[in-house]
């Protein structure tokens, strides 16, 4: 149980996310990260200067009733358009009866346009870009204007090259290859009369190639309806803003207005129609009104003369006349009560008195009519001709008055929207829009840059424990804990690296290097020299830390220890002793220029000495590979209980191998999170290759709190170059 629950614990610990570790690497990769950002903002400048410019051109249109129009009386309105719902008629500006005739009258399936460059097109176009040698594209003096275009329908959506020939003059190559001559200002046509061109306007080098096309209808209106923008300026206003968009603001501004004017004038045609439908149904109906008046004339008149009656009794004349006021009266009412109902209801006092007065004048009606049967029949007879002729008079004179209303609404009419500003564009650009685009390229940028210094750290994730370096066969002689301040890969440009058997005897990472003393006591026992190669396969893993420390601790474990800087390239084992640059060393007694004697010192402890590398010589492993090195080995295998030799990393240069071929042991140092498993197989693979004996290898920088992830920065290069005038 209690394996379990350690097992349990390790496994959240591995799913715990480290912020600290995370913000340290992402700052470790933080020139990469800047790298990224600098490429991602280049990107974004490159998208900016190669994407076409887009302008905006703003128009205003009211939408009015006719109730401000000539002061017309309030029953002639309901002849013209009092205008249509927001909705509509925006649904209307968008139609195909408006944007057609705004694309016939501008001749916008025209396409006349310079060629562009692939790619920086846009930007040779509009900055001009000094690219020589290719005349043909566009560049900021490139313009055309056309006059006529007439293609075959088969030719329809087809490009046609048309070339600068010279001044005024160009070249047209057709659909059909075949190339015709022409000149601005004249019409140009083909040998079969296919094709008509008239070009009103050329500017452009000679050579200068522009595109002409005749775009299909339909195509060419979706075009123009998705470039449109109309909307509403505040809820129930009635001012409609239409916003269109093109590649130039003054073209831009020529469409927008002629899609305006286009709208107003099927508005005022719409008023115009209405109007003559109403008029045309008045004078139908007029005759007709005309001929029922004659009719009940010639009747009244008919019966008078049978009847031998010449007018009314005075009774049947006041009857009569009552009768038509009283009818007057009930129409008045039901005009009233058509406008009442809309704001009260049934049980209101003010309508509840309205159908008081209508049922009161009802039976005042329903009393005359009554009295009128108590009249002769001659005089009823005469009485309801009179007043089927009054009738008849009545309706013939309101026809006339309203077909007279209506020819003057017809005259009058001048449409239920106009135009408040004409469209105007601005000078500057709706898109691309600059500082968006660099602002997102630079996030986008740095997401990727960090994106990529986190999945390379994660790809990359070095050994995380003994184990796995002895499933390879290398037996592990001590696991160094890692240790702050002891970290050299921070302070290469320091001039001195403590010693932390020295400073701290009682750190945890002194104990292993004490244990490491006692694996190799033993596991040196058959090896043919006390001298041992200390090397890794890259830099940045902590040899020369663990060389100086183990050094330390042999020889305060009383052995007689000899340090080597074996790196003639860059070594930096100096610093540990606080030795200057240029102090004589191995390469100078390997060159012969000074003895042992001048090259070796005392260590800061008893029983330990020191040889350093000396001047960095531009031979470094020629100079390893002479006997010389071997006769020091031997002599110095006479006075010291151990030789510890520091070399370059083996899969940077083949130092290692040829002071191991002459050592007695090789050990090889791993990094905790930083060395790759494939790395040391490498460095085994290359050993063993050249002959040399490995003894075993050390575990540095352990972190058994952190076992998810390594803080050390490292190079993943194997980059090793000789300096002269370094360390």
């Amino acid at each position: 149980m209690a394996r379990q629950s350690t097992a349990a614990a390790a496994d959240e610990g591995l799913d715990e996310i480290d912020l600290g570790q995370l913000i340290e690497t992402i700052w470790v990769g933080k020139w990469l990260i800047a790298l990224w950002v600098v490429l991602g903002t280049c990107l974004g400048v490159f998208v900016f200067v190669t994407t076409a410019k887009v302008y905006q051109a703003d128009a205003l249109v009211q939408l009015e009733s006719k109730s401000s129009q000539m002061g017309l009386p309030t029953e002639l309105l309901g002849l013209s358009d009092t205008g249509a719902q927001t909705t509509t008629e925006i649904e209307i500006i968008g139609s195909r009866l408006v944007l057609g005739q705004a694309v016939a009258k501008l001749h916008l399936d025209w396409q006349a346009e310079p060629l562009l460059m692939p790619v920086i097109g846009v930007a040779v176009k509009h900055y001009g870009l000094p690219i020589p040698g290719l005349p043909a594209y566009a560049r900021p003096d490139s313009s055309i204007a056309l006059d006529l275009l007439q293609v075959t329908a088969a030719w329809v959506e087809e490009p046609i090259a048309l070339t600068i020939t010279g001044e005024n003059s160009f070249s047209v190559t057709l659909p059909d290859n075949e190339v015709v001559t022409g000149q601005v200002g004249l019409t140009l046509t083909n040998a079969d009369q296919t094709f008509a061109l008239r070009v009103a306007s050329l500017t452009g080098a000679v050579g200068r190639e522009f595109l002409v096309m005749q775009r299909d209808e339909s195509k060419t209106l979706e075009a123009v309806r998705q470039a449109l923008t109309i909307s509403e300026q505040g809820r129930g206003s009635g001012v409609l803003q239409l916003q269109f968009k093109a590649g130039d603001p003054l073209y831009a501004e020529r469409v927008l207005n002629a899609i305006a004017d286009s709208y107003v004038k099927q508005n005022i045609d719409r008023g115009v129609a209405n109007a003559d439908s109403g008029l045309q149904f008045l004078e139908t109906q007029l005759p007709i009104a005309e001929k029922a008046v004659r009719d009940a004339e010639n009747e009244l008149n008919d019966y008078r003369r049978q009847a031998q009656v010449v007018d009314l009794s005075f009774e049947s004349q006041s009857l009569l006349t009552q009768v038509d006021r009283i009818n007057t009266d009930l129409q008045a009412l039901q005009a009233q009560e058509d406008e009442i109902k809309q704001r009260y209801t049934p049980n209101h006092p003010v309508y509840q008195q309205l159908l008081n007065n209508r049922a009161r004048l009802q039976a005042q009606l329903d009393q005359l009519r009554q009295e009128t049967e108590k009249l002769p029949e001659t005089q009823r007879n005469i009485l309801n001709m009179t007043d089927k002729l009054e009738l008849a008079q009545k309706v013939y004179t309101d026809l006339q008055s309203q077909a007279q209303s209506t020819r003057v609404v017809r005259a009058s009419n001048i449409g239920s929207v106009r135009i408040i500003d004409l469209a105007q564009a601005s000078d500057a650009a709706v898109a691309p829009r600059g500082s968006l685009i660099l602002a997102l390229s630079f996030l986008l940028g740095g997401m990727v840059g960090i994106g990529n210094v986190l999945l390379r750290n994660w790809l990359r994730r070095g050994v995380q424990g003994a184990d796995q370096i002895e499933q390879l066969g290398l037996p592990v002689f001590a696991t160094v804990n890692y240790v702050a301040g002891a970290d050299t890969s921070r302070s290469r440009k320091s001039d001195r690296h403590p010693i932390l058997a020295i400073q701290d005897p009682t750190s945890l990472a002194i104990e292993a290097f004490r244990s490491l003393r006692t694996s190799l006591h033993f596991g040196m026992l058959d090896a043919p020299t006390k001298s041992l190669v200390m090397t890794s396969s890259a830099p940045g893993v902590g040899k020369s830390f663990t060389s100086a420390n183990l050094a330390v601790v042999m020889a305060q474990g009383g052995q007689r220890v000899c340090l080597i800087d074996g790196d003639l390239r860059r070594g930096h084992l100096r610093k540990f002793f606080n030795q200057p640059k240029n102090t004589p060393g191995l390469a100078q007694y390997l060159a012969e220029e000074k003895t042992l004697a001048e090259v070796m010192i005392q260590g800061p402890v008893e029983g330990l000495s020191f040889i350093g590398t000396g001047r960095f010589p531009p031979n470094p492993a020629e100079l390893l590979m002479r006997p010389r090195m071997t006769e020091l080995l031997a002599l110095l295998d006479k006075e010291f209980d151990l030789i510890l030799i520091d070399t370059p990393p083996v899969l940077a240069v083949t130092d290692p191998a040829v002071l191991g071929h002459i050592a007695g042991g090789t050990l090889i140092v791993a990094r905790y999170g930083v060395t790759q498993i494939g790395e040391i197989e490498a460095t085994q693979r290359t050993l063993e290759g050249a002959g040399v004996k490995i003894t075993g290898a050390v575990l540095n920088g352990y972190e058994p709190t952190n076992t998810s992830g390594y803080r050390y920065r490292y190079n993943y290069s194997y980059r090793y170059e000789y300096r002269s005038k370094s360390e």
